[in-house]
């Protein structure tokens, strides 16, 4: 339940600005809800998104199975428009005017078989729709079937560039095109414009073989491309100039290709992103002369630039830390922000949208005083008032310290400890909960997972293992680390924790889901005797598999891919042939596995097979292993719906009490 101020510091009453979010839930939860339950549902309120003048906000809803976008007027406290999002998987919403809204959902292909032009038949397809206030209007982008003679895929594969041209708005977005004869077609990225006034869609850049993104001016003109051949590694910026597209930069780069982040905050500039030293840099490419611009923001590493939402040009950069750091390079908008941070002291505040005169902010806020929820935060009025809480049933996340720990070799590893209710921090059972990806980074903002199995009695570790992606150098730690170093910081966590009196090492579990499932299956296999029990959620137990797996996704077989170099960075190989493959794959140290094993899968996961938990499974049972299996029906990689996000939560804390119980 949130509580609010406004920035003078004076209290007033709990406005509740979006009154109307409980007349669109006829089931909403009276009462607290069973813990799991309240975790496990997909939060109540989330992509809470103002219009750029201001006057409107959207926001998506989840009221059990039920996904809706709706569309409220602050002045009056009503909701104009509502959606259903169906089967379709809403990933994010956001305003193209203030009358047209982006809704960008995701559908697994599996059920549906094979797509011409993509290797293998599970895919998951991100699509951009519009809708129109005005006229109640959704339509897809492109239209299905409006431009077969093209041969234009409904897919979407990059961010959307919004312009103003003539007082219309026009989008800009990358598509897939296919190519090749009708025998052996395969997609290639290509450029679309779409007008929401008229629904109309055209082709602006045709695909054509290396293209994989383009930036456009203010006045609609595609004034930069890049260019990556993902076999080679060559890679190269184009910039228009005398009315033609000529290189500006250019080179090589296996992994970590430099990148176009968009309009650079000042005319005729881009924003670069590139390696130096072995960090990222931001850099200001010239559209004039093609020459680049000395280092921006020194004082911190940014990770992600920020638009404005009126020039759309880029005015500052996040970086993830602890939460999330907010640095803006004009200096007035840079006091906005700072006065907004000063109405919610001690607490992480976290950036969801901003009006275009960057006088009204919506933030999510998580803190001892205010939980967690999203604040409406009017410079104008001096007033911060509740959207409502983020989910329906919690009132306060539980505590979260930052510890670091070292390693064997010395290494400083930073993580999290999530810590249960009343009880005193000594001696408690133990759930480490390695993150996904690697190269990927907990914090300490609110995660739904580590919360709902410390409000089960667990304290739980989140350790940023080497490898993560805390900064570009610590990354680099964990080349070749996959199964080994990596792996045994997460016991030297628990080795840690128990020398402080913190918990009891005889009573530790692990639990992760995709790379922190290979993590599980690991920790019990190549680590043994450090764990009483292991839960995989979509992990990874057969690394030659997978690594083969991933090679006959590629749509050119038998040549090096980006996919297939970035896995053999982390594990140390040279593909899945490599004989040192089978030293860090579970399924080969079966007979290592001493304790209960518990594997969860969704049915429709594209990045990690479904085969990777049966055959384990197959695997442990042959060996008279304990190990038990659950099957997510219709779920993917990232655990998308509440019925099948709660079944895992379910499963697993059923798991955790019979094999490690808290109390």
């Amino acid at each position: 339940m949130c509580s609010y101020e406004s920035l003078t510091r004076g209290g007033i009453a709990c406005a509740g600005i979006l009154t109307a979010l409980a007349a669109l839930a006829a089931a909403s939860l009276a009462a607290a809800a069973p813990s799991l339950e309240v975790y496990g549902h997909l939060p109540h309120l989330e992509d809470v998104s103002l219009s750029p003048d201001g006057t409107r906000v959207a926001f998506v809803q989840t009221e059990g199975n039920t996904r809706l976008v709706a569309v409220s007027e602050l002045a009056h406290n009503g909701v104009l428009n509502r959606l259903r999002g169906g089967d379709q998987k809403l990933r994010g919403i956001d305003w193209a005017d203030d009358d047209h809204l982006l809704i960008e959902t995701s559908d697994t292909t599996f059920a549906h078989g094979p797509i011409v032009g993509l290797v293998g038949n599970v895919h998951e397809l991100f699509q951009l729709q519009v809708y129109t206030l005005k006229t109640n209007r959704l339509f897809m982008v492109p239209k299905p079937n409006a431009f077969s003679d093209l041969r234009l895929m409904n897919i979407i594969t990059g961010a959307v560039e919004v312009r103003k041209l003539n007082e219309r708005t026009a989008l800009f977005v990358s598509g897939m095109q296919l190519l090749g004869d009708s025998r052996a077609p395969y997609p290639a990225h290509a450029l679309l414009r779409v007008d929401v006034d008229n629904e109309a869609t055209s082709l602006v850049v045709p695909a054509h073989s290396g293209a994989v993104g383009w930036i456009v001016d203010p006045d609609g003109v595609v004034v930069a491309e890049q260019r990556y051949d993902e076999h080679t590694g060559q890679w190269s910026m184009l910039i228009r100039r005398d009315g033609q597209m000529q290189e500006a930069l250019a080179g090589q780069a296996l992994l970590d290709v430099p990148r176009l982040l968009g309009l650079g905050p000042t005319p005729e500039t881009l924003l670069v992103q590139q390696l130096e030293d072995d960090e990222p840099v931001w850099r200001l490419l010239s559209l004039r002369d093609g020459s680049l611009g000395e280092p921006m923001a020194q004082r911190r590493v940014l990770e992600h630039p920020i638009e404005d939402p009126v020039t759309h040009r880029m005015i500052g950069g996040a970086h993830v830390g602890d939460s999330v750091d907010y640095v803006f390079f004009d200096p007035e908008r840079e006091r906005a922000w700072q006065t907004v941070l000063h109405a919610f002291p001690g607490e992480r505040v976290r950036l969801e949208s901003v009006a275009s005169d960057f006088r009204k902010f919506v933030v999510r806020v998580e803190g001892e005083r205010d939980g967690y929820c999203f604040e409406l935060v009017d410079l104008n009025t001096h007033r911060a008032d509740s959207l409502g809480d983020v989910y329906d049933g919690l009132s306060h996340p539980l505590e979260v310290r930052r510890i670091t720990y070292p390693a064997a070799d010395g290494l400083q590893i930073p993580a999290y400890l999530t810590l249960p209710r009343n009880r005193a921090p000594q001696s408690l059972p133990l759930i480490v909960l390695p993150h996904g990806g690697p190269a990927a980074r907990d914090t300490a903002d609110f995660d739904w997972w580590s919360q709902a199995l410390a409000d089960q009695g667990y304290a739980v570790l989140q350790p940023n293992y080497r490898g993560s992606d805390l900064s570009r150098r610590f990354l680099a730690r964990g080349f070749g680390e996959w199964g080994r170093k990596m792996q045994t910081d997460l016991s030297d966590g628990v080795r840690f924790l128990a020398k402080e009196g913190l918990v009891d090492p005889a009573r530790v579990c692990i639990v992760g889901g995709s790379y922190g499932g290979y993590a599980a299956l690991a920790g019990v296999s190549l680590d043994p005797g450090v764990y009483r029990c292991a839960v995989s959620v979509a992990g990874i137990s057969d690394l030659h598999r997978m690594l083969a797996w991933v090679n006959e996704r590629q749509l050119s077989s038998g040549a090096s891919s980006l996919a297939q170099r970035y896995w053999d960075r982390f594990m140390g190989l040279s593909g899945p042939g490599d004989p040192a493959v089978d030293a860090i794959s579970p399924i080969k140290h079966v007979e290592a596995v001493k304790v209960p094993v518990l594997l969860i899968h969704g049915r429709d996961d594209t990045v990690v097979p479904f085969e990777q938990s049966a055959e384990m499974y197959d695997a442990l049972h042959a060996a008279h292993k304990d190990v038990a299996l659950e099957t997510l029906p219709n779920e993917d990689h990232w655990l998308s719906r509440s019925e099948t996000r709660l079944q895992m939560l379910r499963a697993s804390v059923d798991f955790l009490r019979t094999h490690n119980p808290p109390e």
